[in-house]
């Protein structure tokens, strides 16, 4: 289904009804015992935290956790990279959803210079061989990049410096992020082409509306994850708004 728009009350019934096939599908994990990963990345101020939100909103806290990790502590900086977040892993029966993970070393850490090139590319060329590993343990890593236009990051972020709700989102990241927009553009970029693989690939998404977008991403969620016997009752994602990264 092709949709550039939504109104609010169509908006609020078929949220209810993916919040309801998400509730289907953590019964599903938790009655197989399943491990699942959700990574959401993307540019600054690309809907994350909202996408997130009406994800766990009706599922059960005891098995799902959100990973929202700030700055790398010292000791963090000395341990192996992975290691900060291998304790975030999934056990049998959650589903994580990590706002930003790994790929910070691909992202903002490569662009603002927080690490060396060697660092980043030792990540480059074990991030795949880290995620299989995982991937045979058990868990199921579903990959998502969030962007959205310049305009329409300009936008959101000056809605963070005006709304008094909204200012514990404002970092210091924030306030460049349009100044190193073709930086961050080419690090995606590289991080897309050389960490795409068949077995955890990645799902672009068209996010400069956040309703269409945080509907999609519950919908492709939905179809992504088998669930053998759950009538999920749900539409198919729009592949104008999500995509495999090709």
């Amino acid at each position: 289904m092709n949709i550039s728009n939504i109104s609010k009350e169509d908006y609020k019934a078929e949220l209810r009804t993916l919040q309801i096939g998400l509730v289907k599908l953590q019964r599903h994990v938790i009655q197989h015992k399943h491990k699942i990963l959700v990574i959401l990345e993307g540019r600054d101020a690309a809907g994350k935290d909202g996408t997130i939100k009406r994800i766990v909103e009706h599922l059960s806290p005891r098995e799902t956790r959100v990973v929202a990790l700030g700055k790398p502590s010292e000791k963090d900086r000395s341990s192996w990279y992975f290691q900060r977040y291998a304790q975030y892993l999934p056990s049998a029966e959650e589903i994580v959803l990590m706002n930003r993970s790994w790929y910070n070393r691909a992202g903002v850490e490569r662009v603002m210079g927080f690490c060396d090139d060697r660092e980043y590319e030792d990540f480059m060329t074990s991030v795949i061989t880290f995620e299989q590993m995982l991937v045979k343990s058990g868990i199921q890593i579903i990959k998502y990049y969030l962007d959205i236009s310049k305009p329409e990051q300009k936008k959101r972020l000056e809605e963070r410096r005006t709304d008094p709700l909204k200012q514990w989102k404002i970092s210091p990241i924030d306030e460049v992020a349009i100044e190193h927009w073709d930086d961050y553009t080419h690090a995606k970029d590289e991080m897309l082409k050389r960490t795409h693989n068949d077995i955890t690939p990645w799902h672009v998404v068209r996010a400069d509306n956040k309703k269409i977008t945080r509907l999609n991403v519950i919908r492709h969620l939905l179809d992504y994850v088998e669930c053998p016997g759950e009538d999920m009752n749900t539409p198919p994602p729009d592949p104008n708004v999500i995509y495999t990264f090709d």
